[in-house]
């Protein structure tokens, strides 16, 4: 059976800053029709900054949508266009006020493909020299160090809960043990 959905009409519900939601109507692989809630969203960049002591650099901020004070790499929205390398110097810098002499593509993946089009790209940040952090207005964090391994544990006791930052600070430690 072909898995494929096609699309017979989309319509527009809203259009946002950062996202915008349409609900498609699609005829299912079996000829049935179905709805779907799509969030369009630009696309967005992660962080994981490194520095030579194997510590990593994150943020903590307060998260809206879930209520809560988060602690995650430096991650942000992409500019129309925008190249994602070029957005995570930026948003590093603005969120760390860190610079990068050595940057590595890490993976790029869906957040969460069900409903929304983001496509998250993950990034290792080396060799850092420290400047002023320029946070958007809106926009209001504080940088942590913590050893590697800490962060790793995090996880575990429920410190960390982001997906973009749980993965990244697994595969640094995975790259790191094999160096």
């Amino acid at each position: 059976m072909e898995l494929f959905e096609k699309t017979i009409d989309s319509q527009d519900i809203f259009q946002g800053r950062i996202i915008n939601l349409r609900i498609d109507r699609v005829v299912l692989p079996d000829g049935n029709e179905s709805t779907r809630e799509i969030v369009e969203h630009p696309g967005a960049v992660a962080i994981v900054a490194i520095d030579e002591n194997q510590n990593i650099w994150m943020v903590k901020q307060y998260r809206k949508a879930v209520e809560e004070i988060l602690m995650e790499i430096p991650a942000g929205t992409l500019e129309k266009g925008e190249d994602p390398l070029e957005c995570a110097k930026r948003e590093l810098a603005e969120e760390t006020g860190l610079k990068a002499q050595k940057w590595e593509s890490i993976l790029s993946y869906y957040s969460a493909p069900g409903f929304v089009t983001e496509k998250l790209h993950l990034f290792l940040a080396t060799g850092f020299t420290e400047g002023d952090k320029h946070t958007d207005q809106d926009e209001f964090l504080y940088t942590v160090k913590l050893p590697l391994a800490e962060a790793y544990e995090a996880i575990f006791s429920g410190d960390i809960k982001d997906g973009k930052s749980i993965i990244g600070i697994q595969y640094a430690l995975k790259l790191l043990a094999g160096r």
